[in-house]
């Protein structure tokens, strides 16, 4: 199977390197100064247990038909590298990476369904500069169909992602990646003050607005008739225990959970693409709880704040401080 991976940012550089080194035959498609450090030197990836020096072929765009092509870009910046490269996605599978639920409704006006395949990454990394990227922490990689039933395609392309990573096949992608939504929900956070997820959560009082965007969050979820999914080694219990547990207990454990994630600092995704300069997927995360609430006339203050919030760090290119962070959203009065 020949793949391309578009996007060469902290997943689709982790991913066409590790697919590499599996004896997949890969490209990697990046911007012009990635390409160029990539071709130069390699993608070096940062792990815990040592550095290592992958070489693969990059390139600015396709070149050719591929099996197998996986989306890794943003999930707002989808359509662009769909455009930028639609000369040669005339056949072959097409697989989402994205947070969030909609990059595969976006993708489905250029492909059939019979070629889409949708995933969620529970492995996390972080995009340190071109051709290099830090694997701050391993996990699943779940493939499904997001627009039709399981069939023996997605099982094939399962065999083919699980010899670099743990792939799992699922029979409800969907139901998951809404789950998922809610593991991305604290991105949004650490992208206000512009800390680690580490640094971050390291304050008891920003875990506290965490569980409260997350209650309104699956309030809304679960108003619109929304069912979750379990994930391996995630059950929908983990997130919907949280939202109906105690403020106070719930955020001890948000501490916990964050403070320990990773060894190397970890930056949630949506202060990545900030930190890039470029603007963030709040809009897919938060900001699907907006779009549910407006679309179901059910107010949802808090994430409509955060979104709002995050806009303006892009627009400015200036983080809130922690404190003002605290009064925009009450946290004393909690």
């Amino acid at each position: 199977m020949k793949i391309a991976v578009i996007g060469a940012g902290a997943i689709g550089g982790l991913v066409a390197a590790y697919l590499k080194k599996s004896g997949a035959d890969v490209l990697l498609v990046g911007r012009q100064d990635q390409v160029e450090a990539v071709n130069a030197r390699g993608l070096l990836i940062r792990t815990p247990q040592g550095n290592e020096m992958i070489k693969l072929k990059a390139l600015t765009r396709l070149d050719r038909e591929y099996d197998l092509v996986i989306f890794a870009v943003k999930t707002q910046d989808i359509e662009e590298a769909f455009t930028h490269n639609s000369e040669f996605l005339e056949s072959g599978l097409v697989l989402t990476t994205q947070n969030g639920v909609q990059a595969d409704n976006i993708l489905s006006s250029h492909f059939d369904r019979e070629r889409q395949l949708s995933s969620i990454v529970m492995f996390g990394a972080t995009y340190v500069k071109p051709g290099e990227i830090t694997y701050n922490f391993p996990g699943d990689w779940i493939i499904g169909r997001p627009m039709m039933p399981l069939d023996p395609v997605a099982h094939s392309v399962g065999e083919v992602l699980g010899k670099a990573f743990k792939a799992v096949v699922s029979s409800d992608i969907i139901g998951q990646k809404y789950l998922k939504l809610f593991v991305n929900f604290n991105n949004c956070i650490p992208a206000l003050v512009g800390k680690s997820m580490q640094e971050t959560f390291a304050d008891l009082d920003l875990c506290t607005l965490s569980i409260l965007l997350l209650k309104e969050g699956v309030g809304i979820i679960q108003k619109a008739k929304i069912e979750l999914a379990s994930m391996p080694d995630f059950p929908k219990e983990r997130i919907l225990g949280l939202a109906g547990m105690p403020v106070e207990q719930a955020a001890g454990i948000i501490n916990k959970t964050l403070t320990g994630l990773s060894k190397e600092s970890l930056y949630g995704s949506i202060l990545q693409s900030i930190m890039r300069g470029k603007n963030s997927e709040i809009d897919f995360i938060n900001g699907e709880i907006v779009q549910l609430g407006s679309h179901f006339k059910i107010p949802t203050p808090l994430n409509s704040r955060v979104v709002d919030m995050v806009h303006e760090v892009e627009r400015t290119h200036q983080y809130f401080s922690t404190q003002s962070v605290k009064r925009a959203f009450e946290l004393a009065s909690v």
